[in-house]
């Protein structure tokens, strides 16, 4: 219960930018004092920091924007990244297929021809996409909307996908490097991204160059769980510390 609203406060924050105590009060249905403890817990944790009746994001966590303004940059890498991914899928597959502009972009690049593949996503826009391919079968998991990247996340996502074992996930994130590992701006996204993880047999992980040697603040797997790290050129080699950790890396 209180991890489930510290989470809440987060979300919170990473939407708006900064939150007050009255607010989170009223919204959470708790006094400002247990507001104010979570508060204190947050900010020794350092994912948040204290202001006057409230607290706001430290300047170094990146901040979560909506999918409509992510999908506009570097529009073109990862379309090529998309395709890249979209060729791995084989017909009779299980897939998990992650929420985020990239993803969508694997969505958007599987061909008509598949026959016999099973695709779950939490992804509302993704399940859109989906819907030209005639011989897919697409489960969407349910629970509650985040209009942000107009995704789906618990208390019935968790339910659905722990019920599921894929051939293949195709994850999305904010950050990938040999020290953090895959990290995501928002923790209850990364609470789907993990089990989507431990229930998929191979890990790809799509993320264009701007993500790389990047650590955002939810942890989602370490860097060992990656199976395929399918990225952009962008003129210059991944850090040279996570070629080591990775054993399979796809440069489009």
């Amino acid at each position: 219960m209180i991890q489930a609203r510290r989470s809440e406060i987060l979300s919170l924050a990473q939407q708006n930018g900064e939150v007050s105590a009255s607010e989170l009060s009223k919204l959470l249905g708790v006094s400002e004092v247990t507001v104010r403890s979570d508060l204190k817990a947050l900010a020794e944790a350092g994912q948040i920091r204290r202001t006057r009746g409230g607290a706001r994001l430290p300047l170094e966590i990146q901040r979560e924007f909506p999918l409509e303004e992510t999908s506009r940059r570097h529009a073109a890498a990862k379309r090529r990244i998309g395709r890249a991914a979209a060729a791995l899928v084989r017909d009779g597959e299980t897939v998990f297929l992650d929420v985020g502009s990239t993803t969508t972009e694997v969505a958007r690049a599987l061909p008509p021809t598949l026959r016999g593949v099973t695709i779950i996503t939490n992804g509302l826009n993704i399940a859109l996409e989906l819907e030209r391919l005639p011989n897919v079968r697409v489960i969407v998991t349910g629970g509650t909307l985040r209009p942000l990247q107009h995704s789906l996340v618990s208390p019935y996502a968790l339910e659905v996908l722990g019920r599921i074992h894929a051939d293949r996930l195709f994850l999305g994130c904010n950050g990938v490097s040999a020290t953090a590992g895959v990290t995501n701006a928002n923790h209850e996204e990364a609470e789907i991204k993990r089990i989507m993880v431990h229930q998929a047999r191979e890990i790809v992980v799509v993320a264009d160059h701007s993500k790389l040697g990047q650590i955002s603040q939810a942890q989602v797997a370490p860097v060992s769980a990656v199976d395929t790290l399918i990225t952009d050129k962008h003129g210059s080699e991944p850090p040279a510390d996570l070629l080591k950790c990775i054993a399979d890396f796809q440069l489009v």
